[in-house]
């Protein structure tokens, strides 16, 4: 894992000091080694974390005429497999990195060389014969890159802090991405907090060239071509060979690596391999908090003893106030995710131990792990009865909108408010609509009639429509899983992620995310994901009596910390602090009245806003640190 960056400018000198500024501001992403390349209009940035060949393996990396060089963050798992054909073909390599194959591939494929690889990356090459600038990031996200055009110029990085210390990059706030960030919790690509600052969406290609960009993609998972097995024991094998293969090649490493446990089954059943895998005990490593209820350090210990592994635990009291500001200039732009907390408690603690640690990611979103598909499914049935008997007629429509008005919080006004919004928005929105805390109905009390005009009426839920249109197949579980993979998994769990474990210089694997494991469960029957209210149906039947039976049986639990409480104890000033400041109010975007009614009706009990009021304060505390300059 590492940090790139960059500056190509069509026209004139490269400013070597800023670019030394801007790629050591990342040098938690990569204490180990630093390097540089300059060339007239041309100056790439790299900082290691060096973890397949220590000695030579140091960036930037050129093909043997040092015409093309490459720097990159990432890990390319098949690159043993890809170096012997590109020997074969005279390509002679310098170092025994995993990243070198790309130089010698893209020499072979151009463009198309990224079809070839398999792993997590994003990574910047520049072709001095072409002139040209060639950038990717992985299939599903798991890397990130950024980038800003100014003018013909284009200027790069792992993060978009970094960017910020260009300065000719302003600091203007993307009124729509504010705007998708309180639906989403997250901003997703293209889009970034600020105006003049771009992602490159995962599984995309970038080519600058004489001032002129042209974007591309590369891949996408395809749910349409189904394979056709004699039985399930048969699909439970491939899956099993599959993510065996995924594990194995994760564990490729020149320093000491381990696994998260959280005691659920996607990251029980990576350890369970790895333990297959490994000749020697497994490292494991547990957090949990010191109220019971969000702690699941009792089921990581059963997975722990099954697999006798080196487990260590850690039992944490968070000191919110002092780490949240901490996080917020690490995730550089607003993140509501709360799990970003615990996720990077555990991996701090971990970093201490091992310089690699696996995971579980990506379990729910390939195999229907998350209650919501079968609640929804459930509901889509209810809908089409209602709908054949007549129920959601225009009167009945407007009568369940009074009493979900009264009552919200009701179940039953609940499931017939779905039912109103799956009739009057269609399926995809009344599915993710379950997944956000600011409706659009509800930002129209939230923003101020400024900010309300600002937006010009946009709709942040309408990516979501084009996701759900995208995957023609029409069955219902398979559009969620489309919709998911390419925008809660990358937009959000990706991106927490990278940040928890890349801000403790610590590398994360997820076979779960596998490009060849994706596609091969995308052929599976919908059927063997979501099995009546058995989520997982096929990987569960693989594990049974792989797995302890209390975890292939225990109720799901996630990975969130007690917002809730620190919101009516260590938060509770800090909250009300934040959000009742004139700074908070002078930004213009959010109504005052409506946020003190929020806080008023939480520390009342009469309504649960902790999500909500968490969004709002981690904005307001962005907004001090990256426009304001504070200190917090």
């Amino acid at each position: 894992m590492c940090a790139i960056c960059g500056i190509i400018k069509s026209d004139g000198k490269i400013d070597e000091k800023l670019l030394f500024e801007m790629t050591r501001l990342m040098g938690y992403r990569g204490p180990d080694e630093e390097g540089y390349f300059f060339e007239k209009n041309i100056g790439l940035g790299h900082k290691r974390l060096s973890i397949i060949d220590l000695k030579t393996g140091k960036q930037p990396l050129f093909n043997e005429n040092k015409k093309i060089v490459l720097i990159c963050n990432g890990e390319i798992y098949n690159f043993k497999e890809l170096r012997k054909n590109l020997e074969k073909k005279g390509h002679q390599f310098k170092t025994n990195s995993d990243n070198e194959v790309i130089i010698h591939l893209y020499e072979e494929k151009k463009e198309k060389c990224v079809n070839d690889l398999r792993g997590m990356f994003a990574f910047a090459l520049w072709d001095d014969k072409e002139k040209m600038l060639f950038m990717a990031r992985d299939r599903l996200g798991q890397k990130p890159l950024v980038y800003s055009i100014i003018g013909k110029d284009i200027i790069f990085s792992s993060e978009i802090k970094s960017l910020l210390l260009y300065p000719e990059i302003k600091k203007e706030i993307d009124f729509e991405a504010l705007n998708n960030y309180l639906t989403y919790q997250a901003i997703p690509s293209p889009k970034t907090i600020f105006k003049n600052i771009k992602k490159l969406p995962p599984a995309h290609y970038l080519i600058w060239k004489n001032g002129n960009i042209r974007i591309g993609r590369y891949w996408n998972v395809d749910f349409s071509k189904k394979i056709k097995l004699r039985d399930e024991t048969e699909y439970e094998e491939l899956l099993w060979e599959k993510l065996k293969e995924a594990t194995k090649l994760r564990l490729i490493s020149d320093v000491p690596l381990g696994a998260f446990l959280s005691g659920g089954i996607d990251s029980s059943t990576i350890v369970g391999l790895m333990s297959e895998i490994s000749s020697s005990p497994v490292k494991t490593f547990s957090i949990g908090f010191d109220i019971e209820d969000y702690s699941e350090l009792k089921y990581a210990k059963l997975v722990a003893k099954r697999f006798n592994t080196e487990h260590y635990e850690f039992v944490v009291k968070p000191d919110v106030i002092e780490i949240l500001p901490k996080l917020i200039w690490h995730y550089n732009e607003p993140f509501g995710d709360s799990s970003m907390i615990p996720t990077y408690y555990v991996a701090r603690e971990t970093s201490k131990y091992v310089k690699v640690a696996l995971n579980g990611d990506g379990g729910d979103e390939n195999l229907a792990g998350y209650k919501r598909y079968y609640q929804t499914l459930i509901l889509a049935k209810l809908y089409k009865f209602s709908k054949k008997i007549g129920i959601l007629n225009s009167h009945l429509k407007r009568a369940i909108e009074k009493t979900y008005k009264k009552f919200p919080t009701n179940f039953f006004t609940r499931v017939a408010g779905w039912l109103k919004e799956a009739d009057d928005f269609g399926f995809s929105f009344a599915y993710y609509r379950r997944l956000i805390s600011f409706s659009n109905e509800r930002k129209k009390k939230l923003y101020t009639p400024w900010f309300k005009n600002e937006l010009k009426n946009a709709n942040p839920l309408e990516m979501v429509n084009k996701l759900w249109e995208e995957n023609e197949e029409d069955n219902l579980l398979e559009k969620m899983l489309y919709t998911d993979l390419h925008l809660y998994l990358p937009e959000v769990l990706m991106v927490k992620i990278d940040i928890a474990t890349m801000a403790n210089s610590l590398e994360g694997r997820s076979p779960f995310l596998d490009h060849k494991f994706v596609e091969a469960v995308a052929s599976f029957p919908p059927e063997l994901k979501l099995k009546g209210k058995t989520s997982k149906y096929i990987l569960k039947k693989k594990l049974d009596g792989f797995l302890p039976d209390e975890i292939l049986t225990r109720k799901k639990m996630g990975f969130s910390p007690p917002i809730k409480e620190w919101f009516r104890k260590e938060l509770k000033e800090m909250l009300k602090s934040y959000l009742s400041d004139k700074k908070f109010t002078q930004r213009g975007y959010f109504n005052q009245k409506f946020v003190e009614k929020m806080l008023k009706e939480f520390s009342e009990g009469k309504r649960d806003w902790s999500h909500g009021l968490w969004l709002l304060l981690v904005f307001e505390l962005w907004c001090r640190i990256f426009l304001d300059g504070e200190r917090i």
